[in-house]
């Protein structure tokens, strides 16, 4: 089984900018997005614990993963400490979740795995950051926005952010949250949109997520 360290989970975030989100019932369909985002340039990949079957699929995504060394895969949606224990032991890399509950940190600590809780306040950032999380979810971003974001960071510098809900793939949209001082986003289903995912245009999406992590890195050259 894969393991990485999590300060090499958090380079590889950084570097590339961008995390999909995503759930599919179906394996093959999972599957397939899998391979197109890696072969589109992803090498994080967050799995949503989202459908009653998503272990079962998570499972079998971290053994199809497995042909690929560098391609990291975690699992988000995660409520409390018992679910975040029982995917740390299926081999799930990272653990995020849209809310904050500081007895996920201690299973995480425990089992040294880079956990990224939800925020949407202030208050509940600099909780998450005393806790020990050291990139934080801004949950929803789409109702935050990056406004929030750059209001909150010279309060309280060095803080590792990343926007998830509402993050489109346009240039317009990503130079917003990046200028804001975002390190990564995550995005989900402006990226995998219902008709590519019924078509499985495997092909479609990989330009996409291509195309998207292109944006982000002309973006960086420009700030």
């Amino acid at each position: 089984m894969k393991t990485f360290t999590n300060d090499a989970i958090q380079k590889a975030m950084i570097s590339s900018g961008m995390i999909p989100v995503f759930f599919h019932a179906d394996i093959e369909v999972a599957k397939g997005v899998l391979d197109a985002s890696y072969k589109g340039g992803v090498r994080v990949f967050e799995m949503t614990n989202r459908g009653e079957n998503a272990f079962q699929v998570f499972t079998q995504l971290l053994k199809h993963a497995e042909q690929y060394p560098d391609l990291i895969l975690g699992i988000g949606t995660i409520m409390n400490a018992a679910l975040t224990q029982k995917y740390i032991d299926a081999g799930a890399h990272f653990i995020v979740s849209p809310i904050l509950k500081p007895e996920m940190a201690t299973v995480c600590q425990q089992a040294d795995k880079l956990w990224i809780p939800g925020c949407a306040t202030l208050t509940e950032i600099v909780t998450a950051k005393d806790l020990g999380a050291k990139v934080i979810k801004v949950f929803p971003g789409s109702v935050l926005g990056p406004g929030f974001i750059s209001s909150i960071m010279p309060v309280v510098p060095g803080l590792q952010l990343m926007p998830t809900g509402g993050v489109e793939p346009t240039e317009a949209n990503l130079s917003a949250w990046f200028k804001a001082g975002v390190i990564c986003v995550g995005m989900g289903s402006q990226l995998f949109t219902k008709e590519i995912i019924e078509t499985k245009n495997w092909d479609r999406l990989q330009q996409s997520v291509a195309d998207a992590l292109a944006i982000i890195q002309k973006i960086r050259v420009k700030k």
